[in-house]
């Protein structure tokens, strides 16, 4: 959209799923009935970052084409939402089983199950760690250093 000399880009929020496949490979997609976006694109990979890092770079393939095509192109902020697999492998330099367990409550035996797919949590589950980091983020907020 253009207004006089000035070129407008309204940026689009858009929710990207990562789930790990049953092959213990991981995948990031959008919605197909999201039509938020005038094109398609996923990402695999064998971790959850190599799948991220290859949809990053298929939205940037997909730029570059749209824009030598002259073709309008909608700009988008993805957030990304984890299936506990994806999650637990692409936060596993950063957060330990232990340490999850120890914000969460759950036994980290049974974290790693979630980790490796054996199980899979259930939604009161899920909520509740979610809802474990979202407190522990909030707390990391607030801190200053002197």
């Amino acid at each position: 959209m253009k207004y006089s000399e000035y070129e407008i880009t309204i940026m689009e929020t858009v929710k990207a799923f990562i789930e790990r496949g049953d092959d213990g490979s991981y995948g990031v997609y959008v919605d197909l009935e999201n039509t938020t976006l005038n094109y398609g694109i996923h990402g695999n990979g064998n971790t959850a970052k190599e799948a991220i890092d290859d949809f990053m770079s298929a939205y940037e393939a997909m730029k570059k084409f749209h824009a030598e095509k002259n073709v309008d192109f909608t700009e988008a902020n993805f957030i990304f939402a984890y299936d506990m697999a994806s999650f637990l492998s692409y936060y596993k330099g950063l957060l330990t089983l232990t340490g999850l367990g120890n914000l969460t409550g759950i036994n980290p035996k049974q974290l790693n199950h979630y980790a490796t797919g054996v199980r899979k949590p259930s939604k009161r589950t899920v909520d509740k760690i979610e809802k474990s980091l979202h407190e522990f983020a909030d707390d990391l907020s607030q801190v200053n250093f002197v």
